[in-house]
């Protein structure tokens, strides 16, 4: 696992409530992330892992720095493709397209 990322929350866009977050490694860049936080709930409206750096784990990884950080992650619209990543994630399908982590419920 890609323990050498690095992740920089951007300030906000006025008149927005979405925030994107760059991911780096070694200072470059390797994906984003756009998504609305609430409290201890994190909406995840897409991750980008620019196609030069797929399949090095730096989407797990990143969705592990989000797990310590926040109690309820949804991810949102999840595409076709995508639904094994999420599910592998420990995300469950909330039956309306979107995929659901909440640690409370954590199996062990």
């Amino acid at each position: 696992m890609p323990d050498d990322l690095t992740f920089n929350l951007l300030p906000p866009v006025q008149g927005s409530e979405h925030r994107w977050l760059n991911i780096d490694r070694n200072g470059i860049r390797v994906g984003k992330v756009r998504g609305k936080v609430n409290g201890n709930i994190l909406v995840i409206h897409s991750i980008t892992i620019f196609p030069e750096f797929e399949r090095r784990k730096y989407g797990r990884k990143t969705i592990e720095v989000f797990k310590e950080s926040f109690n309820v992650i949804v991810a949102d619209r999840v595409r076709p493709t995508a639904v094994g990543f999420w599910q592998k994630m420990g995300f469950f399908d909330n039956g309306d397209g979107s995929f659901i982590f909440n640690s409370e419920m954590r199996c062990s």
